[in-house]
């Protein structure tokens, strides 16, 4: 079997997974495009303490979700799809999230031993410290939306892109899948890189986590696992 045909060949299911594709890649470089020219401007609005926390907690996630969110929004919408079709379902969803944390174990020894833990923190921000001062309400309300933004739609975008890609470019290999691979790579290119020993140690156990967490997706059929990790583990270190 061919994995890429000419456009003619397409079938219909084909062209749709190919549209869904562009609106997911389109949503979120032009997000990601805008972010990159006033990145430094937008950091330095959001870490100034002496601005209410709320502009600035809604600043921060609106470009995140914007860049890890929209997208697979866009498309669930436009195509009258539920999340739940993506995975988000209770059949597996142990299964799944026991798997992804096993994948993401040389992740955490490896942050653990090399002196990058610096405390465990799941659901933590930039501004969540200031959320702490704002009182109770303040606490629980933004930590809701630092949880949806962050952790939901952070982890459920790669599950999304995994799945289309490898629908789109199926493959019989049971440890290969292209979804699962251009996703993970996707995951630390969007990452700083660093090319001396601990950098590639990092890129590799980094590597491991996230295809490791996408390909449990796939053989479970369930997307939780890859929400529990980002909220959990991948943002929480």
């Amino acid at each position: 079997m061919k994995i890429f045909k000419r456009k003619h060949e397409l079938t219909i299911e084909q062209k749709k997974l190919e549209t869904n594709l562009w609106i997911i890649a389109i949503a979120s470089l032009l997000v990601y495009s805008f972010y990159a020219a006033i990145g430094h401007d937008l950091m330095r609005f959001c870490r100034d303490s002496s601005i209410s926390v709320w502009p600035r907690l809604f600043a921060a996630a609106a470009v995140e979700y914007g860049v890890a969110g929209l997208g697979v929004t866009l498309v669930c919408l436009f195509r009258r799809e539920s999340f739940a079709s993506y995975g988000l379902k209770k059949e597996n969803a142990l299964k799944a999230i026991a798997g992804a944390l096993i994948c993401f174990i040389p992740f955490v020894l490896f942050r653990i031993l090399s002196g990058q833990f610096e405390g465990y923190e799941p659901l933590s921000v930039m501004v969540s410290s200031d959320l702490h001062k704002a009182g109770i309400i303040s606490t629980v309300i933004g930590t809701l939306i630092i949880g949806l933004v962050w952790g939901f739609f952070e982890g459920f975008n790669y599950a999304v892109i995994a799945e289309v890609i490898s629908r789109r470019y199926p493959t019989e290999h049971k440890l290969f899948d292209w979804g699962v691979l251009v996703s993970a790579l996707m995951g630390i290119l969007f990452h700083p890189i660093h090319f001396d020993t601990l950098g590639i140690i990092d890129l590799t156990v980094t590597f491991i986590a996230l295809y490791g967490m996408l390909m449990i997706r796939k053989r479970t059929g369930n997307s939780w696992g890859c929400v529990f990790a980002f909220i959990f583990i991948w943002n929480a270190f």
